[in-house]
């Protein structure tokens, strides 16, 4: 039997299994639409429309040439590669797969250098790790810390592994330095350049912007909703018994609590289930924990789907990130593990100072509230950036006429 024709069999059952439960699939539909409409709409509509108005305008390429000497070095990819991360990590994903994909198309990095971007540019935001996970889940905002630091050092340390995939594949090439010409002034260029070579008028720009954001924003939607009723179809029609006992059998083998099976289960599927799961489970905190960060850095097959469209139309492999998601949850859930354990005194002085975990959590705020906080961070990252192009590029025409005696 093909592939073709598996595919097509599980679908089919699939089909049936919704029409065998319906009210499952419709309340699982319904959660799924207001996880989207509540808490991923208004934390990723700002960072999507600044991302796109930025290239647009060319800073994008301007902080390329800025952060060349930092990203290349250590992670073998071109400058640009630093806003996608940045972008990534502040927004969650899958904007940084949208970023990669648009680089790509662009011609701004190779296959194999938006691979190693994708694998580490594409991760979960602070706010969804410590205002709904360990605040509003767990009800725990001291262990926010820990899952946060496991979490952006688990990308750190992918990031720096990937530099050694495909050591001997062409690179893009650095931009060429003309004569006397200034570190800034280079940086100056590349953004001109950009900015001719997109040639749409702000308002245009803007326009496609808010078009192309809202298409991406109904397709991520969408995507949560049938892994929502996925996950609550399998539950329901016992298919996923058959998945969690073999694990309980191999939790047990490692002295674990086996009710993380389920939590792990649900994980592969959906993020927020997995880690929701994981909060309610009959075991300690910290295997919990754990279990939440393993969930969250492998980001489950609801969002691979995301960045698989995100990535359509360039040749960018799914396979490598897969891989570095796998490796990203278990370096993360190994660091929870020592900061919740012989870190313990760390973690609570590092919680103390991390104004997120305050009693303004992302869990308790308004729909309104979100989308004006999530506005502020993405203003801030574009406000900064052409801020700093503009400055630059001002101080470049000054001429200092000195005085002769």
């Amino acid at each position: 039997m093909n592939r073709g024709r598996i595919t097509a069999f599980i679908a089919l059952m699939i089909a049936l299994a919704m029409l065998i439960y319906p009210q499952e699939s419709f309340e699982a539909s319904v959660e799924g639409l207001k996880l989207w409409f509540e808490i991923v709409l208004p934390a990723l509509l700002p960072f999507f429309a600044m991302a796109d108005i930025l290239m647009g305008l060319g800073v994008v390429s301007f902080l390329g040439a800025l952060l060349e000497p930092i990203m290349r070095p250590l992670f073998r990819i071109p400058g640009v590669g630093g806003f996608a991360v940045a972008m990534g990590l502040a927004g969650g994903y899958p904007i940084g797969a949208r970023i990669t994909g648009e680089l790509h198309r662009r011609g701004l990095c190779t296959r194999v250098e938006a691979e190693r971007l994708l694998a580490f540019a594409n991760t979960a935001d602070p706010l969804f790790i410590v205002g709904a996970v360990a605040v509003g889940m767990f009800g725990r905002p001291e262990i926010g810390a820990a899952m946060l630091i496991a979490h952006y050092l688990g990308v750190v340390m992918v990031g720096l592994l990937l530099r050694f995939y495909r050591t001997g594949e062409p690179e893009t090439p650095l931009p060429k330095k003309q004569r006397s010409e200034g570190y800034l002034a280079r940086a100056i260029r590349e953004m001109d350049k950009a900015r001719r070579a997109d040639g749409r008028s702000f308002g245009q720009l803007f326009g496609d912007t808010i078009r192309e954001t809202f298409a991406s924003m109904l397709f991520i939607g969408g995507c949560i909703m049938m892994f929502s009723v996925l996950t609550t179809v399998l539950d329901a029609a016992g298919i996923m018994k058959f998945l969690t006992i073999p694990l309980e059998a191999i939790l047990r083998t490692f002295k674990l609590e086996p009710s993380l099976a389920t939590p792990i289960v649900h994980g592969f599927f959906e993020t927020t289930l997995g880690s929701k799961s994981a909060s309610a489970a009959s075991a300690p905190l910290i295997q919990r924990a754990v279990v939440a960060s393993l969930v969250i850095g492998w980001s489950g097959l609801s969002v691979h789907s995301q960045v698989s469209v995100m990535i359509l139309g360039t040749r960018i492999r799914m396979l490598p990130y897969m891989f570095a998601r796998l490796g990203h949850g278990i370096i993360a859930g190994i660091v929870t593990a020592i900061l919740l354990g012989p870190g313990m005194a760390v973690t609570s002085r590092i919680a103390g100072a991390i104004p997120v975990l305050s009693t303004a959590t992302w869990q308790t705020l308004s729909l309104g509230a979100r989308f004006v906080l999530s506005l502020k961070w993405a203003s801030i990252v574009g406000l900064t950036g052409t801020a700093l192009g503009g400055l630059v590029r001002l101080s470049s025409r000054i001429r200092i006429i000195p005085f002769r005696h």
